[in-house]
């Protein structure tokens, strides 16, 4: 797959707005500024495919993108505190709304920063896509931010922080250094091909 060839396909701003899925759909989920347009840009080798903001909850829509035979799915960040309740129950509704949809969701990358005991919306999340048997990938990212003591420890803690840890895909990302590149491309390629083997 050449990932550079991605394009961005739509926005929505309400659950009802969304197409339904017409091929396997990729999910990007994650806490508001946890780093899932910085992740999509690294991940396409594409400076500004997907808007890069510093200020937290920017991102209030599902942004989708499309290669090859897959759809991506970049949902807005969760837990962002300062922003009214009505437009909390709107991206809790787009959120919600979206995976529990009749969709072909493929796979969803949870994206947790890794200098951080995950949250409690975090949590929430991992129960829900488990409970409700959809397959995830844990992507921490942020890892250039923490020396190698730091490092150690956090993934030490996330042994005993994250649930069902030693059935996880845990992934360290960097969106500096490139950490975890490489190894999300081969998921997303392994997940293509056993998708085009079972057409």
């Amino acid at each position: 797959m050449d990932f550079r060839l991605a394009e961005f396909k739509a926005s929505y701003g309400t659950f009802e707005q969304i197409p339904p899925s017409d091929r396997p759909e990729i999910a990007f989920s994650g806490r508001s500024n946890v780093g899932k347009s910085s992740l999509i840009n690294r991940l396409f080798g594409r400076k500004a495919l997907a808007r890069v903001s510093s200020q937290p909850g920017k991102t209030a829509t599902v942004n989708f993108y499309t290669l090859d035979e897959v759809c991506f799915a970049d949902l807005p960040g969760y837990g962002y505190a300062k922003v009214s309740k009505s437009e909390k129950d709107r991206w809790s509704e787009l959120i919600g709304g979206y995976l529990a949809d009749d969709r072909d969701i493929a796979l969803v990358f949870q994206l947790i920063d890794m200098r951080h005991s995950p949250t409690k919306d975090d949590l929430q999340m991992i129960e829900y896509l488990v409970e409700n048997e959809l397959p995830f990938v844990i992507v921490l990212t942020k890892a250039d931010k923490l020396n190698k003591t730091e490092r150690s420890n956090r993934l030490e803690g996330l042994k005993t922080e994250l649930p069902y840890y030693d059935q996880l895909t845990v992934v360290p990302f960097s969106a500096v250094t490139d950490e975890g590149v490489g190894e999300l491309r081969n998921i997303v390629e392994e997940l293509v091909q056993n998708t085009d083997n079972q057409i």
